[in-house]
């Protein structure tokens, strides 16, 4: 993991990464303080402040790509929420199934903001292989219906072998099944799972599920009062900030994911 970690993201994001090396990211035990401390430094505190805690380079890794099919939201919105997530995590599906519906609802659907997941497999080989599944999943349109297959309850309790795999995209609604196999088999799925595997590392992130707010790190499945004072923080930063806001995504690019 030591070599993966040495990846480049850049600079400015190295820099930021060292300030959050040695963050405790516990997916086991959410942190319902919303406080988790490098010594004695709250670095995912949710505060009064929209700054408190905010890494202007770690807001960069947004991408804002409109064309994603694993981001919900629009190119445009004014928070980015990213989420590093392994389907083999509880704590993950936990957030899937309580809190992530309801921000979806209340934020993305009004514009305000984008959520932007990142593969994140760290329990072993059924977790690589349901990552790449999703992806190869979102190549025909039904990333997000894979990914609340995957997240049902008990369903992780079933495992991510190739049959199960291939259930979970036909409850998904994924129509060509042999496109789906070749897909999550090939090098595209695999090298796409490692670019995201790469920037949660350099992140120092080391469980699941982790979270980036427009550039402020939350960790764990906390409750939702935490993640909506995030969001309406960032928001009100972006509105209060002159030229903060990303420029407007041309029609075709603004992603229209928000009813899935």
């Amino acid at each position: 993991m030591s070599s993966r970690r040495a990846v480049a993201i850049g600079a400015g994001v190295v820099a930021a990464a060292a300030l959050l090396g040695v963050v405790s990211y516990t997916a086991t035990k959410p942190d319902t303080s919303a406080r988790v401390a490098t010594g004695d430094s709250p670095v995912a505190e949710v505060s009064a402040d929209p700054q408190a805690g905010v890494y202007p380079e770690l807001a960069k890794l947004a991408r804002r790509d409109g064309a994603d099919p694993l981001a919900v939201g629009r190119a445009d919105a004014p928070v980015v929420m990213v989420e590093y997530a392994d389907f083999k995590c509880a704590f993950c599906g936990k957030f899937a199934r309580d809190t992530e519906p309801g921000l979806i609802e209340k934020y993305v659907k009004n514009g305000t903001l984008r959520i932007e997941w990142r593969n994140y497999p760290i329990f072993g080989a059924e977790s690589e292989a349901a990552a790449r599944a999703g992806w190869a999943a979102g190549q025909q349109g039904r990333f997000w219906q894979f990914h609340s297959a995957a997240y049902a309850q008990g369903s992780k309790e079933k495992g991510f072998g190739p049959g199960r795999l291939d259930a979970l995209a036909r409850e998904a609604g994924v129509k060509d099944l042999d496109r789906f196999r070749r897909d999550r088999a090939g090098d595209a799925a695999a090298a796409a799972v490692q670019k995201d595997q790469e920037e949660a590392y350099g992140l120092g992130a080391t469980s699941t599920p982790s979270f980036l707010i427009n550039g402020r790190p939350i960790a764990g499945a906390q409750p939702e009062r935490i993640f909506t004072e995030a969001i309406e923080s960032a928001k009100a930063a972006a509105e209060s900030t002159p030229g903060s806001a990303p420029e407007p995504a041309p029609e075709a690019e603004k992603s229209g994911k928000a009813d899935q």
